[in-house]
């Protein structure tokens, strides 16, 4: 399986740690010494972490008579003592979304992040910013762009997965006549038939034990961790009949077709786009791969295909 979320852990980097009682002017020292250091932490006896950024440091330096007041005391004085602390194993989007809804004085200040309870390292928002845009440009390039949809890679690992699930069914959803649709309406309101489509498909699939993806075309496959698949099929066909009909002229519905070239290549009525759901379930038979349970999910989708109308059909 693809890991598309990255633990926050992953891309910590080690900062200087030092005592709530050091003087400010070792502090100084240290952000003088290293140019590029963006904060350091400062944990108290019982491993209580807080945090000053560069910034805020200079800042209070910088107020009148704050070289004075500050340079000789606690960093204690100066520091946040209440940053964003985060678990290693926390994944980065998740982080991310935290920081960005903190107060607008500690928005670009750092992250710390623990590993079994001890301060493991610090992350600053401008990498956290760039890994979460790393993680987006990786996540597009598995889902379809059309819909949104996981597509043929994340379906792969799904699909193998499933060939070792005690039970499992697999739906091999698609549209019968689209091409006759393209050709008769455009693809604009093609697209926005297929767009309708998945999001009809969301609701039965939406929730654990489930998966859906988007093969391609008007081609999506679901997969559900039982055999509890009877009902879902008549959502999608009963929903689907039902939005179609937002996707047709009142004189193609009441004639009930379009006309235009079959597949045969001749010219006349062609029945209106339905949807045919081919079922494959290991209740009756063992799969030891998924290239198995593909083969028989489109035999099955063959057989579907060869009756008009919306249907669904189980092996």
């Amino acid at each position: 399986m693809y890991d598309l979320l990255t633990n926050i852990g992953e891309i910590t980097e080690t900062i200087p740690i030092v005592a709530p009682d050091t003087k400010c002017g070792l502090v100084n020292h240290l952000f003088k010494q290293t140019p590029k250091l963006e904060g350091i932490a400062v944990v108290d006896e019982n491993g209580r972490p807080a945090l000053l950024m560069r910034a805020r440091f200079y800042q209070l330096l910088g107020t009148q008579y704050g070289y004075q007041i500050y340079m000789g005391r606690p960093v204690k004085l100066v520091v946040n003592p209440h940053p964003l602390v985060v678990e290693w194993d926390e994944p980065i989007t998740e982080v991310s979304i935290r920081a960005m809804n903190r107060s607008e004085e500690e928005l670009y200040e750092g992250v710390l992040v623990l590993l079994d309870g001890k301060l493991h390292g610090f992350v600053s928002i401008r990498r956290l910013l760039l890994e979460v845009a790393n993680i987006r440009a990786e996540m597009a390039s598995f889902l379809n762009p059309l819909t949104g949809l996981p597509g043929n890679r994340l379906i792969d690992d799904r699909l193998q997965q499933s060939s070792g699930l005690e039970e499992f069914s697999v739906l091999y959803i698609d549209l019968d006549h689209f091409k006759s649709y393209n050709d008769s309406y455009g693809f604009k309101m093609g697209d926005a038939l297929i767009q309708a489509t998945a999001n009809l498909l969301r609701e039965p699939f939406s929730g654990q034990g489930s998966f859906l993806g988007h093969i391609g075309g008007d081609d999506f496959i679901a997969i559900l961790n039982h055999h509890n698949y009877p009902d879902a099929c008549t959502k999608i066909i009963d929903g689907f009949e039902a939005l179609k009909k937002e996707f047709y002229s009142k004189e193609d519905l009441r004639n009930n077709y379009v006309l235009g070239e079959g597949r045969s290549g001749v010219y006349g009525p062609i029945p209106l786009v339905s949807i045919s759901i081919a079922v494959v379930t290991n209740r009756t038979r063992n799969f030891e791969n998924m290239e198995q349970i593909v083969e028989e999910a489109t035999r099955m989708k063959k057989i579907c295909k060869s009756r008009p109308g919306s249907i669904s059909i189980a092996n």
